[in-house]
């Protein structure tokens, strides 16, 4: 008798990585993926969807428009292109679990945000919607920050960054070093007064400030269906059972989602859902009216949304550390939200990011 569409089989396929001189080495790992039994009782694999070839460059695949700016900012090429890693931490109590990790703290950046930072200022710069004499301006909780600052140096233009004041001393740190010039909102009143600051600056000199607008910029999430998609896709060969991401300015989300949905509708999208207060940095819990909904996200690509509190978030991160990955809130967060799906699920391949790294939050009570 067949098994069931989403019954799993276990198979050898190749797990690739991407070398520093940016070739592909590939390791033979063994998956689960779905299966069904034929008449000799042999499991028989269903067809691999094809992968996308849209979009297929040497190196980071950015579209064509970008690629031509990118040579005249050569510095901006290592972003991207990140290692994807297996993580076995629950493999001993779930053998038919396994977890790969895309190493997104390794960006120059320190974080995930490099890749849609550098979309949406290269796509202004060469639209001219980013002239000469124009201040960026965005809000960030810090990573998006970060990236806006360094990635601002090095094509040289002025960077406004709108933060609360409760965002952790080395993200601070990180932009001043950089030059940006950052403006404190009330931790009290949540991340959103970050939002309505940014936009009340905005409007009161239009002239002076391009307002990047991270929430609702399409170029972000197009930087990760651009590249942090179709780089899981190639590292994974196309199989995977479940992509694990929480919701910041639901960029990542909604351009990953979609291209891995468009590649194989069975994949499950997993959004994290941290608690409002003390709250994950980078993450938006979007639990009450109130709440800003970034005009991007895309939330019919969700499948399941998994709460997860701080202290759950804080002991994955412990947890990783002891395993070898010092990582930073979200990214426990996503892990403690991975681990309680694959209990229920038994079987699976998921696939999940790490966004930063642990250093960035040394003097927040993540360590102590």
């Amino acid at each position: 008798m067949d098994q069931g569409p989403g019954d799993l089989c276990l198979s050898f396929i190749p797990l690739h990585k991407t070398l520093g001189n940016g070739q592909i080495e590939q390791e033979i790992v063994r998956v689960p993926q779905a299966c069904s039994t034929g008449t000799s009782g042999l499991p028989k694999l269903h067809p691999r969807p094809e992968l996308p070839s849209r979009g297929r460059l040497h190196g980071v695949p950015w579209d064509p428009r970008i690629v031509r700016m990118l040579e005249r900012f050569p510095a901006l090429k290592v972003i991207g292109n990140t290692p994807m890693v297996r993580v076995d931490v629950l493999r001993g109590e779930l053998p038919e679990v396994e977890v790969l990790a895309k190493m997104e703290c390794l960006n120059p950046g320190g974080s995930l945000k490099d890749r849609p930072v550098l979309r949406m200022l290269l796509s202004a710069l060469e639209d001219h919607r980013l002239a000469s004499g124009k201040t960026v301006l965005d809000s960030s909780s810090g990573n998006a920050g970060i990236a806006y600052a360094m990635i601002g140096g090095i094509i040289g233009v002025p960077v406004e960054i709108v933060i609360p004041e409760n965002a952790s001393i080395e993200r601070k740190k990180r932009l001043r070093a950089h030059g940006a010039r950052l403006v404190f909102t009330d931790a009290q009143l949540g991340y959103d007064e970050a939002l309505r600051e940014v936009r009340r600056r905005w409007k009161s000199d239009p002239d002076h400030y391009f307002f990047c607008d991270q929430y609702g910029n399409d170029d972000n999430w197009r930087a990760h269906y651009e590249t942090t998609a179709a780089e899981i896709l190639e590292q994974t060969g196309g199989r995977l059972t479940h992509f694990v991401v929480g919701v910041g300015t639901g960029g990542t989300l909604t351009g990953a989602g979609r291209r891995l949905k468009e590649h194989d509708p069975r994949i499950k999208i997993v959004s994290i859902v941290p608690e409002v207060f003390p709250g994950i940095e980078g993450l938006k819990p979007l639990g009450r009216p109130e709440d800003i909904v970034p005009a991007i996200l895309d939330q019919t690509l969700i499948d399941e949304r998994v709460p997860i509190t701080s202290d759950e978030a804080h002991a994955m991160c412990v947890r990783l550390a002891r395993a070898g990955f010092f990582v930073g809130q979200s990214s426990g967060a996503y892990m403690a939200g991975l681990e309680r799906v694959a209990r229920r699920e038994r079987r699976g391949r998921f696939v999940t990011l790490f966004n930063d790294l642990g250093e960035r939050y040394f003097s927040t009570r993540l360590w102590d």
